[in-house]
C-alpha cells in the first residue's frame, strides 16, 4: 500500500512510519526537517516543505496515494489553530488530487463520552479538559473540518498517551469511547490507525482507543 505520513516526526507518526515500513509499506513522509526522521532517508520517500499550511505545496506527496495518515497537531497546551489549520491544508491538497482516505490523531475528550463512565473518570476528564482547553478545542474545529470535505475520513481518538511498548491488544469503539479508557501507548495508536485503513465501518467516524 502507498501511504503518505504527515507528522512523521512526532511521537506517533515516528510509529506509524516504523510499523508501515515493517508491513512493507510504501512510504512517503512530508516534513519540515528530514534529520529529524526516525529512520534511515533511504528507507522512505521524503517529501520536504516549508511550509505544511500550504495545499499547493503538498499536493505531489498525497498525488496517487491509497491512504494519508497525520499525526499533526498541538504539541503544548497552546493550540493555535494548528490541527485545524494544518489538516485543513491536508485536506485542500487532497481533495484537488481526488485522493480519500485519511486517517488522523485526535483526543478522546472530543468524542462522545461513555454514559456509564464510572464517577473518578467523570472528575479526571473535567480536570484534565480545563487544562488542555485550547488543544481540544482546535482539535473539535478539525473534526468539523474533516465532516465537511468530501474524504473518507477516520478520526481516532486516544486519552493520555505514554511511551510504553506496541502491544496490539487495545479496545477500540466507533463512534464511542471506550469505557474507563485512560491511557494508550503512541505505538498502539499507530497500529490502530493502520489497521483500520481497510475498515469499512470506520469510515467518516471518529474511533475511540484505549487498553
Amino acid at each position: 500500500m502507498r501511504i503518505t505520513v504527515f507528522g512523521a516526526t512526532g511521537g506517533v507518526g515516528q510509529e506509524i512510519v516504523r510499523q508501515a515500513l515493517t508491513a512493507d509499506h510504501e512510504v512517503t513522509v512530508v516534513v519540515r526537517d528530514p534529520a529529524r526522521l526516525p529512520v534511515p532517508l533511504s528507507e522512505v520517500q521524503v517529501h520536504t516543505v516549508a511550509r505544511m499550511d500550504e495545499p499547493e505545496a503538498l499536493r505531489e506527496a498525497v498525488a496517487g496515494r491509497d491512504a494519508v495518515l497525520s499525526a499533526l497537531g498541538s504539541r503544548g497546551r497552546k493550540a493555535d489553530g494548528v490541527a485545524e489549520r494544518l489538516t485543513g491544508s491536508v485536506l485542500a491538497a487532497m481533495e484537488a488530487e481526488g485522493v480519500r482516505r485519511l486517517l488522523v490523531v485526535s483526543a478522546a475528550p472530543v468524542g462522545p463520552r461513555p454514559a456509564d463512565d464510572p464517577l473518578l473518570d467523570r472528575l479526571v476528564r473535567r480536570a484534565v479538559g480545563a487544562v488542555l482547553k485550547e488543544v481540544y478545542a482546535d482539535l473539535t474545529l478539525m473534526e468539523a473540518a474533516l465532516a465537511r470535505s468530501a474524504t473518507d475520513w477516520t478520526s481516532v481518538r486516544p486519552p493520555k498517551l505514554t511511551n510504553g511498548p506496541l502491544t496490539g491488544k487495545y479496545r477500540t469503539a466507533v463512534g464511542s469511547t471506550p469505557r474507563s479508557g485512560r491511557t494508550i501507548a503512541r505505538a498502539d495508536v499507530a497500529h490502530a490507525m493502520l489497521a483500520l485503513i481497510d475498515d469499512p465501518a470506520s469510515v467518516k467516524q471518529g474511533v475511540g482507543v484505549a487498553y
